[in-house]
């Protein structure tokens, strides 16, 4: 018999255990690939910009004095962030809150908040740390960031929604 995940993809918080770590993982996985996908590939074939975003992760780990190689960048980004941080923002801060302050509701709406959370969090916040232009003085990869973080935020829920259900 298979063990389903202890906690509610939206509203409780989990169990701290391997298990929900991988849950973290894999939801994690599917949104920062849909996220690269969208910056890498989808934006710069429709005319858009090209999202780097291991370079803000390069910037930010120089501004701290920690070690900027490429392998970092790509490291903190996908791995640090992409799988670990934001799906641990959204399960043990970010979802608790919303159903405590707005109570139940669908899981879109909060995911796509959640993903201008990150945006804001990555692009206006990172960046100013990083000793970058805030917001990347509102160039083009700034709206093609805002439009992969909420697609992070809505691929992250759902695929939490998807392995609940299992």
């Amino acid at each position: 018999m298979a063990t389903r995940i202890s906690a509610d993809a939206f509203g409780t918080l989990p169990a701290i255990n391997a298990q929900t770590l991988g849950f973290l993982f894999v939801a994690g996985f599917f949104a920062s690939n849909a996220f690269d996908l969208w910056g890498q590939v989808i934006s710069p074939a429709l005319g858009f910009a090209n999202l780097s975003p291991h370079g803000l992760a390069r910037s930010l780990l120089a501004a701290l004095g920690l070690p900027n190689g490429d392998f970092a960048g790509y490291f903190v980004h996908f791995y640090l962030v992409g799988l670990i941080g934001y799906p641990v923002g959204w399960s043990f801060i970010f979802a608790p809150i919303w159903r405590r302050v707005i109570g139940p509701t669908h899981w879109l709406l909060p995911a796509t908040i959640y993903g201008f959370g990150l945006w804001v969090f990555a692009i206006g916040g990172i960046t100013a740390i990083a000793g970058l232009p805030l917001f990347l003085n509102f160039t083009g990869i700034t709206w093609v960031a805002l439009v992969g973080h909420v697609l992070y935020g809505i691929v992250l829920v759902a695929v939490m929604q998807a392995i609940r259900k299992t």
